[in-house]
């Protein structure tokens, strides 16, 4: 039973921190300014992957008889207070919009970096887990290459 619980415990902080980014995309994709729209498709399909982990990982802690968590972090709500007095001082422009979108990447892959070195964790669940983590990676290297490449210029 022990291990249950925290297995719950570790989906339920993946499924906030999962909520942060998808929510962190949308403020990030709303707040584009005209000369950097070209993002928000990036953005959105961020967005919806999060939202689909949340999806799955509320599956998963549903099957345990459990509710699954619906809300944020305390963290993920303060960053994007920070993006929005960020912005409102004119820090909108596109390296500053997609170092932010790579500091909140850099938080998911830590959180999911954790939940995987928990021992209590069942081969089905881990499996899960290590396939949103693929994409979690990949979706950061792609943000920072689009810094890198904006920093660059």
């Amino acid at each position: 039973m022990e291990n249950q619980e925290k297995t719950v415990e570790v989906l339920n902080d993946l499924i906030e921190i999962n909520n942060d980014r998808a929510d962190g995309f949308d403020k990030a994709s709303s707040d584009l300014s005209d000369e950097n729209i070209d993002l928000k498709a990036t953005f959105d399909k961020l967005s919806s992957d999060s939202r689909q982990n949340v999806i799955e990982l509320a599956g998963l802690v549903g099957r345990s008889g459990e509710n699954p968590d619906s809300g944020n972090t305390v963290l993920g709500t303060l960053h994007r207070a920070w993006i929005d007095i960020k912005a409102s001082f004119g820090g909108d422009d596109r390296h500053s919009i997609l170092a932010e979108c790579e500091r909140g990447e850099d938080a998911i892959k830590k959180a999911y970096k954790d939940a995987l070195q928990e021992n209590e964790l069942g081969e089905h669940v881990r499996s899960i887990l290590l396939k949103q983590q693929e994409g979690i990676n990949v979706s950061h290297d792609a943000i920072k290459a689009l810094r890198d490449a904006h920093k660059a210029l």
